[in-house]
């Protein structure tokens, strides 16, 4: 008798392959027979899967594969795949958000120095345009605490996205400490990186993004 496909698996409307559910993005058809992403998975209605990159879910809208899965009409307005990026920006967005309320994030140079040197840091923040010399100083800060090879760095988000989640303005570089919280948003930030193609600069300090730390000592021109 054939086997059944795992529970926690699906299959891509675009690729035809079986993937672990993290590996997709779940999409329903609305009442109004609008196609809309369920990230939580969580929506009323039958799943239809696409492999959680910007690049399938274009293929999947430009070849009308929503209304071939679903089996009958469906509305997709355009541009999904760049309101399915938003989407899950939204989400890292809020996970930060948590992370800090949770008192798992600082924010600010000398806070951040100070998380380095008495605190289980997991991960350092910065601004997308930060300047090239506070990276490069706490990072510094952070391997002869830490060592090399341990923890990671996130640079995804741009500085108003930070003075969003921590609810302050001129938000430069922050600090995730140990935690269920953190450990959340390292997820999201993964998903949103993954989606995009681009390499991922989250990870539970395992060692497996050890160039993280000084992958982005050279860029940006925003200072705190």
């Amino acid at each position: 008798m054939p086997g059944r496909q795992h529970d926690t698996e699906r299959t891509c409307i675009v690729t035809r392959a079986a993937a672990p559910v993290d590996a997709l993005i779940r999409f329903v058809v609305a009442p109004d027979g609008q196609v809309v992403p369920d990230f939580r998975r969580r929506l009323p209605g039958r799943g239809l899967w696409v492999t959680a990159n910007s690049s399938a879910v274009d293929t999947a809208e430009k070849k009308r594969l929503f209304a071939r899965a679903h089996g009958g009409p469906v509305t997709v307005e355009p541009g999904l795949a760049a309101r399915v990026d938003k989407g899950l920006a939204a989400s890292a967005e809020a996970a930060l958000s948590f992370a800090r309320k949770a008192g798992e994030a600082v924010a600010g140079f000398a806070k951040v120095e100070a998380a380095i040197a008495g605190e289980d840091v997991v991960a350092l923040i910065h601004a997308g345009e930060a300047a090239p010399y506070g990276i490069a100083k706490l990072a510094g800060a952070f391997r002869r605490r830490h060592g090399a090879g341990k923890g990671a760095v996130i640079r995804c988000f741009t500085g108003e996205q930070l003075d969003l989640a921590f609810g302050r303005t001129n938000v430069i570089h922050a600090a995730l400490l140990a935690g269920p919280a953190s450990q959340n948003l390292m997820t999201r930030v993964d998903a949103w990186l993954a989606y995009r193609g681009e390499p991922s600069h989250a990870g539970a300090g395992d060692g497996s993004t050890h160039d993280a730390v000084t992958e982005f000592e050279s860029s940006g021109p925003r200072n705190e």
